[in-house]
């Protein structure tokens, strides 16, 4: 049994079939069924079992991926730390596209001021996806809004953000001061994408409290939503640190939860596995001092 063995193994389960894994491997179908059967001799016994035309893993397989992922980055950080020496370093950083769209232009020109000799490379989607790819050793770190759920990874809550509903001047809400959760019932919502962790946050809200809405747009992009506030009377919930500009030039009143229950954290995330390098210590030094959050004067509640 050899690192590669383990590599085209969890290739297999990541990806569900042979052919998948052998693609993304760049290797043959045979040389990879061939890897999982020397696999499964060592073993003794089954990693995969076929159902219809997907694998799906046997307990036996269940119990070495774990084990299997770690062994593999624990390979592929020994290989960049020595293959890589003399060299410039790179850090692969994931962002959530609330963090990426707010955040992440002003610290990647921070991080790469204070540490010169670093090459950033930037990934931005959603929660799930960037939680996939640090589970996948694809990202070095990642900083996310939303709930990471596996416990493979290690989480650090830093920036201060909070949900505001935004509310166009069209929209008869503009004009209140107050307003309460039964008046969300049945109105037209402007939403993120499943997999957000700002959707995740804003339906289990509605969901405690009994609302119904109506998703009329649905969008990955922070400034579709906001061009749907402006001009098609409709309400979205989304990040304060997104409309500071049109809260200015009042084009949009936001509306704060007076309860606390869309206060939320940037979150810096990496594996617990992870070799952290200066440089990741370096982006959770430049983190802290995005902490607080800019909160404008005359905000309407939500009650």
């Amino acid at each position: 049994m050899t690192i590669r063995h383990l590599n085209i193994f969890v290739a297999v389960a990541d990806f569900g079939s042979m052919s998948a894994a052998a693609s993304h491997l760049y290797l043959s179908q045979p040389t990879v069924s061939q890897a999982i059967r020397e696999l499964e001799k060592h073993y003794n016994g089954l990693l995969f079992e076929r159902l219809g035309k997907k694998l799906y893993l046997t307990e036996r397989g269940k119990l070495l991926l774990s084990r299997a992922r770690e062994l593999v980055h624990q390979f592929e950080e020994t290989e960049e730390l020595m293959l890589n020496q003399g060299q410039s370093p790179n850090l692969k950083m994931g962002s959530t596209i609330t963090v990426g769209t707010c955040l992440t232009p002003f610290l990647i020109p921070e991080l790469q001021k204070n540490c010169p000799e670093t090459r950033v490379s930037s990934y931005v989607n959603n929660t799930r996806d960037i939680e996939q790819k640090l589970l996948r050793s694809e990202l070095d770190a990642g900083i996310v809004e939303g709930e990471i759920l596996s416990s493979d990874l290690t989480v650090i809550p830093i920036v201060d953000d909070c949900l505001v509903l935004a509310v166009g001047k069209e929209h008869p809400f503009y004009a209140r001061k107050i307003i309460r959760v039964q008046d969300l019932d049945h109105e037209p919502f402007a939403m993120r994408e499943q997999g957000s962790g700002t959707r995740q946050l804003f339906e289990d809200y509605a969901a405690k409290h009994q609302i119904t809405f109506e998703t009329v747009w649905e969008a990955n992009s922070p400034r579709t939503l906001l061009n749907a506030v402006l001009y098609d009377r409709v309400l979205s919930v989304m990040s304060l640190r997104l409309m500071y500009h049109e809260i200015r030039h009042e084009s949009i009143r936001v509306f704060q939860n007076q309860n606390g229950e869309w206060n939320r954290k940037f979150k810096l995330v990496y594996h617990k596995n992870k070799f952290l390098t200066p440089v990741i210590h370096e982006l959770e030094r430049i983190l802290h001092a995005y902490k607080n959050v800019e909160m404008p004067e005359n905000m309407g509640i939500l009650r």
